[in-house]
């Protein structure tokens, strides 16, 4: 087998020449395997010749040079192992090689061969911890931080070590315990903490950390559910409370950011609840890692993301990726149309789905009533889905579900991120299981970031929760 090398001939005289001087003569002494330019024909190429870009070698010699004072390398016992390796641990001929060399090598292989691979017979490159049995003559063994292991028995150069998980301990409060552990399921790096909730006599909290030293050192992350004002106030005490145990970094999510669903701030006197909100948990204690990272999805008033102080990092996120998924596992996939129920709702999520045929409602007033119209867009014939960030009571959906179908939809469905509905108000949505798409929805999605309305509305058609359990566990490896 033949190893050739891809660079122009005064190159190739140069290692030629180098060689020689390191050996005492101009072959190399590995067999038939051969250094040979790139433009050689095919016809003068052996089998397992082995290609690589000039600058390529150039750049590794001078490496090899600088890591261990010498440009040559014996290729005898045939590894391939990291060029800051100790010497210990090398044997005879092993081939030094430093992984920003076979990253760029891998780099320049696709920009010259259209592949980041090239097979060259029974040599291949596999890992070292291969078995014996599953080796063939000639495989050059590899370390895998040095070469990302390959199912193709073929070369394959290494690209950068992945950066490894971070372990995170996972608090929650009762509400949340079901979405807390459907997180750490999603990652072997989540652990979950338990708390004792309990109160005193009085009403007011009584809360205890068990093994509060084991976390010291440690990223922790607490998953919070603000559903109503009476558990706010025992939540934010074991949210100041955490920084406080010399942890390593700390993480509040809080899927649904409650105040300010409803506030408009017309008139002076009206208080911005959202704001007082953002300003508590903008005081946050700073753990050792810094200030604490906030999780929040779809944030129901824009401007109230800026209404966070900067000792605490705001990360928002959406829950619209799972209703894309969820889209593209319909049958009908592909005569979905999204509807959005006000212009609001389409500044908000247009950006993010506008793949789909779009159509936009419009709230209007008449007299005392404010009614739902088509502003622009065609529902005749499609699966339109209403998408907004939440629901309370329900009205505008069903107005805008009633004209969709007046319109010719086929039928209707509806996504939101929050599914609120106080005093049970998802009572008023029916399945259409043949009343037609103006008295019932196909589906209706929402995700769990209410646990209490996921409890209520579990196995109820047409509601489906899409849970937002890997996003939340993608989010705290960030």
């Amino acid at each position: 087998m033949a190893v050739t090398a891809t660079f122009g001939q005064p190159l190739l005289l140069s290692t030629k020449k180098t060689w020689k001087q390191d050996h005492g003569t101009a072959t190399s002494s590995i067999g038939p395997r051969r250094i040979v330019p790139s433009n050689s024909s095919s016809s003068t190429l052996a089998h397992g010749n082995f290609l690589a870009s000039s600058s390529i070698l150039s750049l590794a010699k001078k490496t090899l040079k600088q890591d261990h004072g010498t440009a040559r390398s014996s290729i005898g016992a045939r590894r391939i192992v990291p060029s800051n390796s100790s010497s210990s641990s090398l044997a005879s001929g092993d081939f030094l090689a430093s992984s920003s060399i076979l990253s760029l090598a891998k780099k320049t292989w696709k920009q010259d061969h259209g592949t980041a691979r090239s097979s060259i017979g029974a040599r291949r490159i596999v890992p070292s911890s291969s078995s014996p049995s599953s080796l063939a003559d000639g495989d050059l063994l590899a370390r895998s931080s040095i070469l990302s292991s390959s199912s193709s028995p073929s070369v394959a150069f290494s690209s950068p070590p992945k950066r490894s998980r971070k372990t995170v301990f996972l608090f929650y409060c009762e509400e949340t315990r079901a979405l807390a552990e459907r997180v750490a399921a999603e990652s072997d790096a989540i652990e979950l903490r338990s708390m004792n909730w309990r109160t005193f006599d009085d009403g007011f909290p009584n809360l205890f950390i068990p093994n509060a030293q084991g976390i010291r050192g440690q990223h922790v992350a607490f998953l919070a559910s603000f559903s109503s004002p009476r558990v706010i106030f025992e939540q934010l005490s074991v949210i100041y409370a955490l920084p406080r145990l010399f942890i390593s970094s700390f993480t509040v999510v809080l899927p649904f950011f409650p105040t300010g669903t409803s506030e408009r701030m017309e008139e002076e006197g009206d208080i911005a609840t959202a704001f007082t909100l953002a300003r508590i948990l903008s005081n946050i204690p700073i753990s050792r890692g810094g200030p604490t990272s906030l999780v929040i999805y779809d944030i129901h008033a824009l401007r109230e993301r800026f209404y966070f102080g900067d000792n605490v990092l705001p990360f928002f996120e959406s829950g619209i990726p799972l209703l894309k998924n969820r889209l593209q596992q319909l049958p009908d996939s592909d005569n979905i149309s999204i509807a959005f129920p006000d212009d609001g709702a389409w500044k908000r999520f247009n950006s993010q789905l506008q793949h789909f045929p779009t159509i936009v409602c419009t709230k209007v007033r008449e007299g005392d009533r404010r009614i739902v119209r088509l502003k622009e867009g065609d529902p005749r014939g499609r699966h339109v889905v209403i998408v907004d960030d939440l629901v309370q009571s329900g009205g505008t959906l069903i107005e805008c579900q009633k004209v969709l179908a007046a319109h010719g939809a086929k039928k209707v469905s509806a996504y939101v991120t929050h599914g609120i509905f106080p005093n049970k108000s998802w009572e008023r949505f029916k399945h259409d299981d043949g009343v037609g798409p103006s008295e019932g929805l196909d589906f209706f999605w929402i995700t769990d970031s209410c646990p209490l309305t996921v409890k209520e509305v579990k196995n109820r058609r047409p509601f489906e929760v899409l849970s937002l359990a890997g996003s939340v566990a993608a989010a705290l490896q960030i």
